[in-house]
């Protein structure tokens, strides 16, 4: 579980984050939406700890991230996993070496265990026969299940999305929502994932925190998000054309 609990960020003049709470829970997969400059991104790495908060305190597992040492900050991050919006592999490693990659980095395994623990991964998101294929010679939605696999291969309890189906086709993307809410629920994981997708919100949209101008506008649930007197979020929602059949369609029209 993360607790976010008044948390504002500014740079000079320009205060990005406002002040809101939330909480993301375990096990479910927490979508963070938002217009462009809502502060969605910034709002991501101030839970990384990449930027560092005004005021406020992000919370792990109720443990202030502000109160740890370095070394507990060091211990926190290998409890994290981190799919990026590019994918982000190392174009001259295999996929095999690639999902290893983190284990060499973290872990004291021998070369044994960790092609071990990597090709259990590489068989759990469907990339079986990929192992020493180059990032370059697979598809687009291949390489993204290499990066989850990448991202899981330490067994993380927070797993942090960002516009994991950038690039990808609808049916490819998701492929990727359902394998990552999958993978969400049979390892209990807290995944909180920043996206402008509205597919993703209807397909795994357990909890939704739609920010606004650096406010926590509103947040719900899929089912929640379509009932909402918020026009904003509803405008926002519909500006997608799939959700503008969807309305159409729930009008009679």
């Amino acid at each position: 579980m993360i607790e976010v609990k008044d948390i504002r960020k500014s740079f000079g003049d320009n205060d990005v984050l406002k002040g809101f709470s939330t909480t993301f829970f375990p096990g479910k997969t927490n979508l963070i939406i938002g217009t462009s400059g809502s502060g969605k991104t910034v709002f991501l790495k101030t839970m990384l700890g990449l930027f560092k908060p005004d005021s406020g305190q992000i919370i792990y597992d109720g443990n202030p991230y502000s109160d740890l040492n370095n070394e507990e900050q060091r211990k926190l991050r290998e409890q994290i996993g981190m799919v990026f919006q590019g994918s982000a592999l190392f174009d001259s490693m295999t996929v095999e070496e690639n999902i290893a990659f983190p284990l060499k980095m973290f872990t004291k395994m021998n070369k044994h265990d960790r092609i071990e623990r990597a090709n259990e991964v590489i068989n759990r998101v469907n990339l079986e026969n990929a192992n020493h294929k180059l990032p370059s010679e697979i598809s687009g939605g291949m390489q993204k299940r290499v990066a989850i696999a990448r991202a899981i291969v330490n067994n993380p309890r927070y797993l942090f999305c960002d516009e994991p189906n950038s690039g990808l086709d609808p049916n490819t993307a998701t492929v990727i929502d359902n394998l990552i809410r999958e993978i969400t629920i049979e390892n209990n994981i807290t995944t909180i994932i920043n996206t402008h997708d509205m597919n993703s919100v209807m397909e795994i949209g357990d909890h939704i925190v739609y920010l606004q101008k650096g406010h926590l506008a509103w947040e719900g649930d899929k089912s929640q998000i379509f009932k909402t007197d918020n026009e904003d979020v509803t405008n926002f929602v519909y500006s997608s054309n799939l959700f503008k059949m969807v309305r159409e369609a729930q009008n009679g029209r």
